[in-house]
């Protein structure tokens, strides 16, 4: 999955949000998979899922870069050769630093009613592809990632089959997520809300 763009735009430069968002690319070949740094960055993602499922949402935020763009476009259906596969300036989540940490606060409060009681919650990481960028210090990764999430007792479980390009940033501590987009697999969400993280 590379990043989308409309009008020699990418995604990111599209969005409101999105406007101080890292602008690097991947450059060549996916690296190796016994490559160092692709080890790292798979490290990394399954990590990441282990924190999601355990809903440890504030050690997750603590690997989110202050300039993070976090973003799930709309996906539409359109003829071949469109040009397109997103809605134009519509997104399912479209996200900063800031209003993730707003939505993960919101979690410890009693108006959080979508995940109380929480969801079950199992996100499996595969087909991860890693790439250098013209940055020493940053690396694209690509992954497909499928969420299973149930609530409750009687209420059918839910899937979401999507692919990610994130971005990742080497800092003191670690790597560091600096952006992330989604393309999920389907036009139309089956889930009943998005108070998750993919």
């Amino acid at each position: 999955m590379t990043a989308t763009k409309v009008n020699g735009m990418t995604l990111s430069e599209q969005s409101v949000l999105g406007a101080h968002a890292p602008r690097t690319q991947r450059t060549g070949h996916s690296l190796p998979f016994n490559d160092e740094l692709h080890l790292e960055a798979h490290r990394w993602l399954v990590d990441e899922a282990y924190l999601l499922d355990a809903q440890d949402y504030d050690e997750w935020l603590a690997r989110i870069a202050d300039d993070v763009h976090y973003l799930m476009p709309v996906r539409v259906t359109t003829a071949l050769g469109a040009g397109y596969s997103t809605s134009p300036g519509m997104a399912h989540l479209d996200e900063n630093k800031y209003s993730l940490s707003r939505r993960v606060a919101r979690f410890a409060t009693e108006h959080a009613w979508t995940e109380d009681p929480p969801s079950r919650l199992r996100h499996y990481v595969t087909n991860v592809r890693t790439f250098r960028t013209d940055k020493a210090d940053e690396i694209v990764a690509e992954s497909a990632v499928l969420l299973f999430r149930s609530r409750g007792d009687v209420g059918e479980a839910a899937t979401v089959s999507a692919g990610r390009e994130d971005l990742l940033r080497r800092t003191g501590t670690g790597w560091e997520l600096a952006r992330r987009t989604i393309m999920l697999d389907e036009s139309v969400i089956r889930m009943q809300n998005l108070a998750i993280f993919l």
